[in-house]
Parts: C-alpha cells; structure tokens; sequence
C-alpha cells in the first residue's frame, strides 16, 4: 500500500497537498461550470439566483442535486485525487490501493457502524452544548444560524417525493460523497501526511480534523471529526480504501434510510436529530464494544494478509 511504505520517488508530500488544494479549487470551478451548464436549459437563468439565496424548492431540489453532485465530491473531491495520481504517473488503483475487500471485513464494518451509533450520539450531544465565551457571542450566534441553515437545507434535499428520490438522495448523499471524500482525504490528503509525518497516527487524525473542517458544520464537529479518524483507521488496517468508503457509505445511507422512514411514517424531519436517548452506560458499551471491534477488525486484517 503505497501510503504505508511511499515511493521515493514520488514529489514532496507538502508539493503534494498544495497540488491537491490547486486541483480542489480547479475541480469545482469546472465542474460548477458544468453543472450549470446543465441545469440552465431546463430550468432558467433564475436558477442561479435561487443557489445562491439557497432557495430550495420542490420545483429547483434536483438542480441543486446536480449541483452539489458535480462541484462537491466529484469536482471538489475525486477529480483532486485523481489528479494528483496522474501528476504521480500512477494507477489510481495502487496510488490509493483498491485492494479487493473481504466480505468479513465488510461485514465487520457494518458491525462496527451499528454499534458505535450510542457513542457517536454522546459526542453529538456534547458538541451541541458547546457555548463560547461572552466576548465570542457573536461568533456563537453565527456558528449557530449557519448551523440551522445547513439543517434546514439538508431537509429540503433529502425529502422524498416519491421511491425515485430515495434512489437519486442515496446516490448523492451516500454513494458520492463516500467515493470522493475517502477519495481525497482517506487517500489524497491522509497519503500525503504519512509521508510527512510518517506516523498513522498523526496523519489519521489530522486528515480527520481537516475532513470535519471542510464540512463547516460547528456542532458537528467532533462526532465527524471521530468519523473520519475512524474510517482512517479502516483503511490503514485494511490496507485497501474500500472500506474508508464502506464505512463512509453506511453512515450516510443510514441518514438517508432514517429519513425516508420517517416520511413514510409522517414524523417530521426536524426531529431526525433528536436523540434516542440511551443511558450513561449505553454510551460506556457502545465504547468498549466499538473499541473491541477495531481491534477484531485489526488482528482480521493483519492474518488476512499473512495468508496472502
């Protein structure tokens, strides 16, 4: 796996990433461009007038899905990485090791997702009960309204009118952005800061920081910061990105799942974000079993490829 053991011969990791940065600016300009391109004939030049005020209406949701799929994790994202292996005149396929998964593994992960949804809800509570100090308030009240507009535009896309939407919000919510974001973070970014550091550790973590960063979503910081630290930690284990994007896949399909249940069953979307509600030491289980399960997920991996 080339991010483990990096070819000498490779350009200057730091090169690498403001390559990366370079491409992510390029990738979105172009594939802004083309989206538009795209969406205009169908539904008008007041459509981009409507993106930028964020209206998003019945009418304009599926322009906004085009949109959002071609800038964000292809243009933004998968392009970047892409590039940065043909500038390394490499397969994207070795650059970021598309090793064949094992369906154990696979299955392990989905395990994984399952019982490490009390914790990540524990962290999820704590990050919205941050409060800044008094002299921040304004900040705060900023994070905030930014905070609720994401969650109200997220609404507005991921609500179904019919099984077709199900279709098209699995795809932009869950299939994309598990492809681009392991893509350039998992791959890309956390590739380029092994070989800087050459620790795991450190690159996982700050690959993960970066990743939740990027997102601009205050009062979800943490709880996706763990998120990209732990698909980080699936792919250095398993020595093969499928299963940063297996994980990553499964936590936003479940997102869009919950969602749709919930329309079926006339439960408004606004409470999505409510917790379940487990005790203190649902939340020390959830913990321990996760942390286990890493472990499993580690001591697999390492005898699978023994037997290679």
């Amino acid at each position: 796996m080339n991010f483990v053991t990096p070819n000498r011969e490779e350009i200057n990791p730091f090169l690498q990433l403001l390559l990366l940065l370079a491409y992510a600016i390029l990738g979105t300009l172009v594939f802004s461009a083309l989206a538009l391109a795209i969406i205009i004939p169908f539904y008008g030049l007041n459509i981009i007038q409507e993106i930028l005020a964020q209206q998003i209406t019945a009418k304009n949701v599926n322009a906004f899905k085009i949109l959002q799929s071609l800038s964000t994790p292809i243009g933004l994202m998968a392009i970047p990485a892409w590039a940065l292996a043909l500038t390394e005149r490499k397969k994207i396929s070795t650059f970021y090791s598309f090793k064949k998964p094992s369906f154990v593994l696979l299955g392990m992960i989905l395990i994984i997702m399952i019982a490490s949804m009390p914790l990540m809800e524990w962290f999820t509570l704590t990050n919205q009960k941050m409060i800044l100090p008094d002299f921040l308030k304004n900040i705060e009240v900023w994070m905030r309204a930014m905070e609720e507009a994401a969650m109200q535009t997220t609404i507005k896309l991921i609500t179904v009118r019919n099984n077709w939407d199900f279709v098209i919000n699995l795809i932009v919510i869950a299939v994309l952005p598990a492809i681009g974001e392991e893509l350039m973070f998992r791959g890309g970014v956390l590739r380029s800061l092994y070989r800087t550091f050459e620790n795991h550790h450190a690159a996982i973590w700050i690959a993960a920081i970066l990743f939740s960063a990027i997102h601009m979503q205050f009062y979800g910081f943490i709880p996706r910061m763990l998120l990209g630290a732990g698909f980080g930690y699936l792919y250095y284990y398993g020595r093969s990105i499928w299963y940063a994007m297996a994980g990553h896949f499964i936590n936003n399909a479940y997102a869009v799942c919950a969602a749709y249940y919930m329309q079926k069953h006339n439960i408004p979307l606004e409470r999505a974000d409510e917790p379940l509600g487990f005790p203190w030491y649902g939340y020390l289980i959830s913990a321990i079993i996760t942390i286990a399960l890493f472990k499993f997920f580690k001591d697999i991996a390492q005898r699978e490829r023994k037997l290679d």
